[in-house]
Protein backbone atom coordinates (compact mmCIF):
# COMPACT_ATOMS: atom_id res chain seq x y z
CA UNK A 1 0.00 0.00 0.00
CA UNK A 2 1.43 3.69 -1.24
CA UNK A 3 1.57 7.06 0.85
CA UNK A 4 -1.79 7.90 -1.53
CA UNK A 5 -3.58 4.74 -0.95
CA UNK A 6 -2.96 4.52 2.81
CA UNK A 7 -3.80 8.45 3.39
CA UNK A 8 -7.33 7.59 1.90
CA UNK A 9 -7.95 4.51 3.49
CA UNK A 10 -7.99 6.27 7.11
CA UNK A 11 -11.69 6.04 8.52
CA UNK A 12 -13.69 9.07 7.77
CA UNK A 13 -14.18 11.45 4.72
CA UNK A 14 -10.82 11.85 3.44
CA UNK A 15 -9.93 15.26 1.21
CA UNK A 16 -8.01 15.55 -1.77
CA UNK A 17 -7.26 19.53 -2.14
CA UNK A 18 -6.18 20.50 -5.94
CA UNK A 19 -3.87 23.36 -7.59
CA UNK A 20 -5.55 23.95 -10.41
CA UNK A 21 -4.83 27.58 -12.29
CA UNK A 22 -7.30 27.58 -14.95
CA UNK A 23 -10.00 25.27 -16.19
CA UNK A 24 -10.94 24.49 -19.85
CA UNK A 25 -14.90 25.00 -18.42
CA UNK A 26 -14.29 27.88 -16.39
CA UNK A 27 -11.62 29.85 -17.58
CA UNK A 28 -9.18 31.27 -15.38
CA UNK A 29 -9.61 30.37 -11.55
CA UNK A 30 -6.39 31.26 -9.67
CA UNK A 31 -3.79 32.57 -11.96
CA UNK A 32 -1.41 33.25 -9.05
CA UNK A 33 -1.50 30.15 -7.38
CA UNK A 34 1.73 29.25 -5.29
CA UNK A 35 1.71 25.44 -5.33
CA UNK A 36 4.43 25.43 -2.27
CA UNK A 37 2.35 27.67 -0.42
CA UNK A 38 -1.32 25.99 -1.51
CA UNK A 39 0.28 22.80 -0.17
CA UNK A 40 1.53 23.41 2.69
CA UNK A 41 -1.82 25.22 3.62
CA UNK A 42 -4.12 22.19 2.60
CA UNK A 43 -1.65 19.81 4.87
CA UNK A 44 -2.42 22.12 7.80
CA UNK A 45 -6.17 22.07 8.21
CA UNK A 46 -5.96 18.19 7.45
CA UNK A 47 -6.07 17.52 3.23
CA UNK A 48 -5.14 13.52 2.78
CA UNK A 49 -3.72 14.59 -0.51
CA UNK A 50 -2.84 17.66 -2.79
CA UNK A 51 -3.62 16.59 -6.66
CA UNK A 52 -1.11 19.16 -8.94
CA UNK A 53 -2.70 19.91 -12.13
CA UNK A 54 0.33 19.73 -14.33
CA UNK A 55 -0.88 20.09 -17.75
CA UNK A 56 -0.20 23.56 -19.69
CA UNK A 57 -3.96 23.80 -20.29
CA UNK A 58 -4.92 24.04 -16.84
CA UNK A 59 -2.00 26.50 -16.32
CA UNK A 60 0.28 23.49 -14.66
CA UNK A 61 3.97 22.29 -14.92
CA UNK A 62 5.60 19.77 -13.54
CA UNK A 63 7.46 22.18 -11.85
CA UNK A 64 4.64 22.84 -9.53
CA UNK A 65 4.77 18.85 -8.07
CA UNK A 66 8.48 19.66 -7.34
CA UNK A 67 7.41 23.37 -5.37
CA UNK A 68 4.51 21.50 -3.24
CA UNK A 69 6.86 18.61 -2.87
CA UNK A 70 9.24 21.09 -1.56
CA UNK A 71 6.86 22.43 1.23
CA UNK A 72 4.58 19.91 2.17
CA UNK A 73 5.21 16.04 3.21
CA UNK A 74 1.50 15.00 2.07
CA UNK A 75 1.15 12.45 -0.57
CA UNK A 76 1.16 14.60 -4.00
CA UNK A 77 -1.55 13.22 -6.95
CA UNK A 78 -0.03 14.37 -9.87
CA UNK A 79 -3.18 14.82 -12.22
CA UNK A 80 -2.79 15.14 -16.23
CA UNK A 81 -3.80 12.95 -19.39
CA UNK A 82 -0.87 10.44 -19.53
CA UNK A 83 -0.70 7.71 -21.54
CA UNK A 84 2.86 6.75 -21.60
CA UNK A 85 5.62 4.43 -18.96
CA UNK A 86 7.56 8.47 -19.50
CA UNK A 87 4.69 10.25 -17.92
CA UNK A 88 5.08 8.01 -14.84
CA UNK A 89 8.97 8.22 -14.52
CA UNK A 90 8.44 11.80 -14.80
CA UNK A 91 5.78 11.96 -12.01
CA UNK A 92 8.02 10.20 -10.08
CA UNK A 93 10.95 12.01 -10.46
CA UNK A 94 9.23 15.14 -9.84
CA UNK A 95 7.93 13.59 -6.50
CA UNK A 96 4.47 12.47 -6.78
CA UNK A 97 3.47 9.65 -5.65
CA UNK A 98 0.36 8.92 -7.10
CA UNK A 99 -1.10 9.52 -10.89
CA UNK A 100 -4.37 9.87 -12.80
CA UNK A 101 -5.24 7.46 -14.92
CA UNK A 102 -8.50 8.30 -17.34
CA UNK A 103 -9.89 5.18 -18.55
CA UNK A 104 -11.92 7.34 -21.05
CA UNK A 105 -8.76 8.12 -23.16
CA UNK A 106 -7.22 4.50 -22.56
CA UNK A 107 -8.34 1.15 -23.54
CA UNK A 108 -7.95 -1.72 -20.96
CA UNK A 109 -4.21 -3.24 -22.34
CA UNK A 110 -3.10 0.51 -22.26
CA UNK A 111 -4.62 1.27 -18.31
CA UNK A 112 -3.47 -2.14 -17.29
CA UNK A 113 0.28 -1.75 -18.52
CA UNK A 114 0.49 1.38 -17.05
CA UNK A 115 -0.87 0.17 -13.55
CA UNK A 116 1.29 -2.36 -13.69
CA UNK A 117 4.00 0.06 -14.40
CA UNK A 118 3.25 2.39 -11.51
CA UNK A 119 3.36 -0.17 -9.46
CA UNK A 120 6.86 -1.21 -10.67
CA UNK A 121 7.95 2.90 -10.08
CA UNK A 122 6.20 2.89 -6.81
CA UNK A 123 3.46 4.87 -7.74
CA UNK A 124 -0.35 4.62 -6.58
CA UNK A 125 -3.32 5.44 -9.09
CA UNK A 126 -6.65 7.53 -8.86
CA UNK A 127 -8.38 5.54 -11.90
CA UNK A 128 -10.98 7.74 -13.41
CA UNK A 129 -14.43 6.68 -14.53
CA UNK A 130 -17.45 8.50 -15.46
CA UNK A 131 -20.27 6.04 -16.18
CA UNK A 132 -20.78 2.63 -15.41
CA UNK A 133 -19.35 1.12 -18.20
CA UNK A 134 -15.77 2.59 -17.33
CA UNK A 135 -17.00 1.85 -13.45
CA UNK A 136 -16.91 -1.93 -14.44
CA UNK A 137 -14.06 -1.47 -16.17
CA UNK A 138 -12.20 -0.55 -13.33
CA UNK A 139 -13.47 -2.99 -11.04
CA UNK A 140 -12.15 -5.37 -14.01
CA UNK A 141 -8.41 -3.84 -13.87
CA UNK A 142 -8.50 -4.42 -9.71
CA UNK A 143 -8.01 -0.71 -9.59
CA UNK A 144 -7.34 -0.09 -6.03
CA UNK A 145 -8.53 3.60 -6.02
CA UNK A 146 -11.63 4.66 -8.06
CA UNK A 147 -12.17 7.83 -8.81
CA UNK A 148 -15.44 8.93 -9.82
CA UNK A 149 -15.74 12.10 -11.60
CA UNK A 150 -19.43 14.28 -11.59
CA UNK A 151 -17.99 15.93 -14.96
CA UNK A 152 -18.65 15.44 -18.61
CA UNK A 153 -15.41 16.01 -20.30
CA UNK A 154 -17.01 16.83 -23.77
CA UNK A 155 -19.63 18.79 -22.68
CA UNK A 156 -17.83 19.87 -19.24
CA UNK A 157 -21.52 19.91 -16.89
CA UNK A 158 -21.55 18.84 -14.11
CA UNK A 159 -24.11 15.93 -12.97
CA UNK A 160 -23.70 14.93 -8.99
CA UNK A 161 -26.46 12.65 -9.33
CA UNK A 162 -25.42 10.46 -11.93
CA UNK A 163 -22.00 10.46 -10.11
CA UNK A 164 -23.77 9.15 -6.73
CA UNK A 165 -25.69 6.91 -8.92
CA UNK A 166 -21.78 5.50 -9.29
CA UNK A 167 -20.44 6.32 -6.00
CA UNK A 168 -23.23 4.28 -4.95
CA UNK A 169 -22.83 1.33 -6.72
CA UNK A 170 -18.96 1.11 -6.87
CA UNK A 171 -17.23 -2.02 -5.17
CA UNK A 172 -17.05 -1.58 -1.70
CA UNK A 173 -13.58 -2.77 -1.70
CA UNK A 174 -11.86 -0.13 -3.28
CA UNK A 175 -11.26 3.14 -2.13
CA UNK A 176 -13.85 5.76 -4.18
CA UNK A 177 -12.87 9.16 -4.23
CA UNK A 178 -15.95 11.51 -5.29
CA UNK A 179 -14.61 13.92 -7.95
CA UNK A 180 -16.50 17.23 -9.01
CA UNK A 181 -18.99 19.24 -8.22
CA UNK A 182 -18.34 19.40 -4.63
CA UNK A 183 -19.34 23.30 -2.90
CA UNK A 184 -20.35 22.49 0.38
CA UNK A 185 -20.16 20.21 3.47
CA UNK A 186 -23.81 18.70 2.24
CA UNK A 187 -22.33 18.05 -1.26
CA UNK A 188 -19.08 16.01 0.52
CA UNK A 189 -21.87 14.30 2.97
CA UNK A 190 -23.60 13.37 0.20
CA UNK A 191 -20.73 11.67 -1.42
CA UNK A 192 -19.58 10.04 2.14
CA UNK A 193 -23.10 8.78 2.45
CA UNK A 194 -23.12 7.01 -0.30
CA UNK A 195 -19.89 5.61 0.30
CA UNK A 196 -17.26 7.80 -0.99
CA UNK A 197 -14.05 6.96 0.67
CA UNK A 198 -12.60 10.63 -0.05
CA UNK A 199 -13.58 14.34 -2.40
CA UNK A 200 -11.66 15.45 -4.68
CA UNK A 201 -12.07 19.40 -4.72
CA UNK A 202 -10.69 21.72 -7.06
CA UNK A 203 -12.39 24.51 -8.77
CA UNK A 204 -14.19 25.43 -5.45
CA UNK A 205 -11.14 25.89 -3.79
CA UNK A 206 -9.25 27.66 -5.95
CA UNK A 207 -12.23 30.20 -6.31
CA UNK A 208 -12.78 30.45 -2.50
CA UNK A 209 -10.87 33.74 -0.83
CA UNK A 210 -9.11 31.57 2.03
CA UNK A 211 -8.83 27.93 -0.05
CA UNK A 212 -7.63 26.26 2.80
CA UNK A 213 -10.38 27.50 5.28
CA UNK A 214 -12.58 26.36 2.33
CA UNK A 215 -11.02 22.86 2.75
CA UNK A 216 -11.18 22.96 6.68
CA UNK A 217 -14.95 23.68 5.94
CA UNK A 218 -15.59 20.86 3.60
CA UNK A 219 -14.40 18.55 5.50
CA UNK A 220 -15.50 19.77 9.35
CA UNK A 221 -17.82 17.84 11.59
CA UNK A 222 -20.26 17.66 13.51
CA UNK A 223 -23.01 18.13 10.90
CA UNK A 224 -25.26 20.22 11.94
CA UNK A 225 -29.03 19.49 11.95
CA UNK A 226 -32.13 21.90 12.19
CA UNK A 227 -35.11 19.79 12.68
CA UNK A 228 -39.07 19.84 13.50
CA UNK A 229 -39.08 22.54 10.43
CA UNK A 230 -42.74 23.26 8.79
CA UNK A 231 -42.04 26.65 7.48
CA UNK A 232 -40.22 27.96 4.27
CA UNK A 233 -38.49 31.12 5.87
CA UNK A 234 -37.38 28.70 8.93
CA UNK A 235 -35.50 26.59 6.29
CA UNK A 236 -34.08 29.94 5.35
CA UNK A 237 -32.98 31.03 8.74
CA UNK A 238 -31.46 27.75 9.29
CA UNK A 239 -29.79 27.61 5.81
CA UNK A 240 -28.47 31.13 6.56
CA UNK A 241 -27.17 30.25 9.71
CA UNK A 242 -24.72 27.56 8.10
CA UNK A 243 -26.85 24.52 9.28
CA UNK A 244 -26.60 21.02 6.89
CA UNK A 245 -29.35 19.48 7.20
CA UNK A 246 -33.40 20.50 7.19
CA UNK A 247 -35.79 18.04 9.19
CA UNK A 248 -39.23 17.63 8.05
CA UNK A 249 -41.00 15.18 10.77
CA UNK A 250 -43.94 13.67 8.88
CA UNK A 251 -45.09 11.52 11.39
CA UNK A 252 -48.72 11.72 12.57
CA UNK A 253 -49.37 13.39 16.05
CA UNK A 254 -45.98 15.15 16.53
CA UNK A 255 -46.89 18.95 17.23
CA UNK A 256 -43.92 19.55 15.22
CA UNK A 257 -45.32 17.50 11.75
CA UNK A 258 -44.99 19.70 7.98
CA UNK A 259 -47.27 19.12 5.57
CA UNK A 260 -44.78 18.19 3.03
CA UNK A 261 -40.84 18.37 2.68
CA UNK A 262 -40.00 21.74 2.05
CA UNK A 263 -37.52 22.59 -0.89
CA UNK A 264 -34.17 23.00 0.96
CA UNK A 265 -30.88 25.22 -1.20
CA UNK A 266 -28.12 23.31 -2.83
CA UNK A 267 -25.36 23.67 1.03
CA UNK A 268 -27.95 21.44 2.48
CA UNK A 269 -29.65 17.98 2.64
CA UNK A 270 -33.44 17.50 3.16
CA UNK A 271 -34.39 14.16 6.14
CA UNK A 272 -37.67 13.12 6.48
CA UNK A 273 -38.56 12.33 9.63
CA UNK A 274 -40.56 9.51 10.29
CA UNK A 275 -41.80 6.32 12.15
CA UNK A 276 -43.16 3.35 11.50
CA UNK A 277 -42.70 2.31 8.01
CA UNK A 278 -41.17 4.40 5.46
CA UNK A 279 -42.55 5.91 2.73
CA UNK A 280 -41.20 8.19 -0.24
CA UNK A 281 -41.71 11.36 1.02
CA UNK A 282 -39.01 12.95 -1.71
CA UNK A 283 -36.69 13.74 0.69
CA UNK A 284 -32.48 13.08 0.61
CA UNK A 285 -32.56 11.14 4.03
CA UNK A 286 -34.79 9.42 6.40
CA UNK A 287 -34.55 9.76 9.78
CA UNK A 288 -36.40 6.66 10.77
CA UNK A 289 -38.02 5.53 14.08
CA UNK A 290 -39.48 2.87 15.93
CA UNK A 291 -43.54 2.97 16.83
CA UNK A 292 -43.89 2.05 20.67
CA UNK A 293 -45.57 1.29 22.96
CA UNK A 294 -48.41 3.40 21.42
CA UNK A 295 -45.92 6.84 21.74
CA UNK A 296 -45.13 8.70 18.56
CA UNK A 297 -41.78 7.18 18.50
CA UNK A 298 -39.37 5.22 19.98
CA UNK A 299 -36.37 6.26 21.01
CA UNK A 300 -33.46 6.21 18.66
CA UNK A 301 -33.79 6.03 15.09
CA UNK A 302 -31.25 4.98 11.91
CA UNK A 303 -30.35 7.28 8.86
CA UNK A 304 -31.32 5.60 5.45
CA UNK A 305 -30.05 6.52 2.47
CA UNK A 306 -32.20 5.01 -0.72
CA UNK A 307 -33.12 2.60 2.33
CA UNK A 308 -29.94 1.32 3.13
CA UNK A 309 -28.61 2.43 6.86
CA UNK A 310 -25.89 5.00 7.10
CA UNK A 311 -25.52 6.31 10.23
CA UNK A 312 -27.58 5.91 13.78
CA UNK A 313 -29.60 8.28 15.60
CA UNK A 314 -28.93 8.56 19.37
CA UNK A 315 -31.85 9.88 20.91
CA UNK A 316 -33.58 10.94 24.21
CA UNK A 317 -36.51 8.64 25.41
CA UNK A 318 -39.84 10.03 24.23
CA UNK A 319 -40.91 12.93 26.60
CA UNK A 320 -37.98 11.51 29.07
CA UNK A 321 -34.50 12.12 30.22
CA UNK A 322 -31.89 9.87 30.47
CA UNK A 323 -28.86 11.21 32.42
CA UNK A 324 -26.58 8.51 30.79
CA UNK A 325 -27.47 9.46 27.33
CA UNK A 326 -23.92 11.19 26.49
CA UNK A 327 -22.43 8.41 27.87
CA UNK A 328 -23.99 5.79 25.83
CA UNK A 329 -23.78 8.23 22.76
CA UNK A 330 -19.80 7.90 23.26
CA UNK A 331 -19.36 4.57 23.31
CA UNK A 332 -21.24 3.90 19.89
CA UNK A 333 -19.27 3.05 17.00
CA UNK A 334 -19.51 3.96 13.24
CA UNK A 335 -21.13 7.19 12.51
CA UNK A 336 -23.60 8.98 15.08
CA UNK A 337 -26.24 11.47 15.29
CA UNK A 338 -26.62 12.99 18.51
CA UNK A 339 -30.04 14.08 19.40
CA UNK A 340 -32.28 14.76 22.42
CA UNK A 341 -32.59 18.29 24.45
CA UNK A 342 -29.67 20.15 22.50
CA UNK A 343 -29.37 23.85 21.82
CA UNK A 344 -26.66 26.70 21.93
CA UNK A 345 -25.90 26.34 25.64
CA UNK A 346 -25.17 22.64 25.88
CA UNK A 347 -24.33 21.43 21.95
CA UNK A 348 -20.77 22.30 22.43
CA UNK A 349 -20.15 20.09 25.73
CA UNK A 350 -21.51 17.75 24.11
CA UNK A 351 -19.76 17.34 20.77
CA UNK A 352 -17.06 17.27 22.62
CA UNK A 353 -17.91 14.71 25.19
CA UNK A 354 -19.33 12.84 22.01
CA UNK A 355 -17.71 13.56 19.00
CA UNK A 356 -21.14 12.64 16.63
CA UNK A 357 -20.88 12.76 12.91
CA UNK A 358 -23.65 15.26 13.36
CA UNK A 359 -25.64 17.30 15.79
CA UNK A 360 -29.41 17.35 15.52
CA UNK A 361 -31.58 20.60 17.64
CA UNK A 362 -35.42 21.07 17.30
CA UNK A 363 -37.81 22.06 20.29
CA UNK A 364 -34.85 23.99 21.86
CA UNK A 365 -34.70 26.26 18.89
CA UNK A 366 -38.32 27.12 18.94
CA UNK A 367 -40.51 29.97 20.02
CA UNK A 368 -43.67 27.74 19.35
CA UNK A 369 -44.17 24.09 18.27
CA UNK A 370 -43.09 23.94 14.51
CA UNK A 371 -41.79 27.82 14.54
CA UNK A 372 -38.27 27.87 15.00
CA UNK A 373 -36.71 31.59 16.70
CA UNK A 374 -34.34 32.98 14.59
CA UNK A 375 -31.94 33.79 16.57
CA UNK A 376 -31.73 30.38 18.59
CA UNK A 377 -31.10 28.54 15.41
CA UNK A 378 -27.76 30.67 14.84
CA UNK A 379 -26.77 30.59 17.79
CA UNK A 380 -26.91 26.95 18.13
CA UNK A 381 -25.38 26.34 14.57
CA UNK A 382 -22.53 28.85 15.73
CA UNK A 383 -22.27 27.04 19.03
CA UNK A 384 -22.06 23.38 17.17
CA UNK A 385 -19.04 25.14 14.68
Amino acid sequence: MGRFLDALSTPGLQGIAEVKRRSPSAGELRPDADPAALAATYEQVGAAAVSILVDSRFGGSWDDVRAARSAARVPLLAKGFFSTDDDLRAARDAGADAVLLILRDLDDETARRLLARATDLGLDTLVEAHDAEELARAGRLDAPVIGLNARDLATFEIDRRAQLRLVASAPRDRVVVAESGIESRAHGAEAELAGANAILVGSTLMRAPDPGAKLAELLSRPLVKVCGLTRAEDVEAAADAGADLAGFVLAEGSPRRAASVLPVPATMLSVAVQVGDPDDAGADLVQLYEQKDGKVRGRDAVLLRDGHEVARVLDLPWGEADPGHLARARAAEGRVVLAGGLDAGNVRAAIELVHPWAVDASSGLESAPGVKDHERVRAYVAAAR
